[in-house]
C-alpha cells in the first residue's frame, strides 16, 4: 500500500527550524495500532493523518499520533496539514473535524496561516513536584478547560526559560503539558514545552501550548496581540491573538486562539505499508 507522505517544517519560514510534522492524507482510516505504528516510525513529535469528512461538519477528519500515543490536540501539525492541503488544492481555508478539540479552522494570511484552536484557561496551583523535575522557582498555573492537561510555569525572565535543565525521568511520571514562560526580550513573550509524558521530551513549537498562553498573557501584557518565541533548540515565532479581540473584566473574551505563522514543505513523498 502506498500512502501520500509530507514533512513539514510548521512556524518556519525556512527549512530546519521550527516544529517537524508528518502529514498523510488518506482514503480511509486504518486500524489505530497502525497508525500508532506510522507514527512511532516517522518518530517526529506528531503525523497528522486526514481522512475527507462524510459528515458535512468539516472539510476533512483529522487525528494526531506522538511516537508514542494518540493526542487530544496539536497545533503544530494541524498548521502543517493545512498548508499541505490549501497548497494541493490553491484553497485561502480549510476545516478539521476533531474527537477532542472540536471543529479547527487553518487559512492563508498573506504568505503565513493562521491556526484557530479552541482555548485553554489556567488557574493558580501549588504543584512542588512539577517545580523539582524542571528544577525551577516559579509560579504554577494548571488547567481548568481545554483539550488537554496542561502546567504553565511562571518563571522571573527569559533567562530563567533558556537556562533549564530538566529531569526528564521525573517529568515523565508527571501526565501533564508543562509550558515555562516569561516575558520576552525579542518578543513579547518566550516559553519552552516539556512533554515526556507523551513521547516528546521537549517540543520545538506548539501550538497547543500557546493555546494556554494566548489567555494567559492577554491580560498580563494589556494587549490582545503579541508576539511569542519558543527557545528550543530549533526554535520557533507565532503571532497569537484572541479571536474576539477584546479584554473583559482583566481576562480573555470566551472566543478562541488564533496563532499565525508560517511552513516549509521539506519532503515529499510516498511511504509504503506492507500487507
Amino acid at each position: 500500500m502506498k500512502l501520500p507522505y509530507y514533512h513539514v517544517d510548521a512556524f518556519a519560514n525556512q527549512p530546519f527550524s521550527g516544529n517537524q510534522a508528518a502529514v498523510m492524507p488518506l482514503d480511509a482510516w486504518l486500524p489505530d495500532d497502525v497508525l500508532q505504528a506510522i507514527g512511532e516510525e516517522n518518530n517526529f513529535a506528531e503525523t497528522a493523518f486526514v481522512v475527507a469528512d462524510a459528515t458535512g461538519e468539516a472539510d476533512w477528519e483529522l487525528r494526531w499520533f506522538t511516537p508514542t500515543s494518540e493526542v487530544a490536540m496539536c497545533g503544530h501539525a494541524t498548521l502543517a496539514a493545512g498548508h499541505v492541503l490549501l497548497s494541493r488544492d490553491d484553497a485561502g481555508r480549510v476545516t478539521f473535524r476533531t474527537k477532542a478539540a472540536g471543529i479547527l479552522e487553518v487559512r492563508t494570511s498573506g504568505a503565513a496561516y493562521e491556526l484557530s484552536l479552541p482555548l485553554t484557561l489556567v488557574e493558580p496551583r501549588e504543584h512542588a513536584e512539577l517545580l523539582d523535575a524542571l528544577g525551577v522557582t516559579g509560579e504554577v498555573f494548571e488547567s481548568v478547560s481545554g483539550a488537554e492537561a496542561t502546567a504553565i510555569v511562571l518563571l522571573d525572565d527569559e533567562a530563567a526559560v533558556r537556562a533549564i535543565n530538566p529531569d526528564i525521568r521525573k517529568l515523565t511520571d508527571i501526565d501533564l503539558m508543562a509550558i515555562c514562560t516569561a516575558r520576552g526580550d525579542n518578543s513579547d513573550i518566550v516559553s519552552r514545552v516539556f512533554v515526556p509524558a507523551w513521547g516528546v521530551d521537549e517540543d520545538s513549537v506548539t501550538g497547543s501550548a500557546h493555546a494556554a498562553l494566548a489567555p494567559f498573557w492577554v491580560p498580563r501584557l494589556g494587549k490582545d496581540e503579541f508576539t511569542a518565541h519558543q527557545a528550543s533548540k530549533r526554535g520557533g515565532d507565532l503571532t497569537c491573538r484572541l479571536e474576539n479581540g477584546q479584554l473583559s473584566n482583566g481576562g480573555p473574551s470566551n472566543g478562541r486562539a488564533w496563532l499565525g505563522g508560517e511552513c516549509v514543505t521539506v519532503v515529499e513523498g510516498v511511504f509504503y505499508l506492507a500487507g
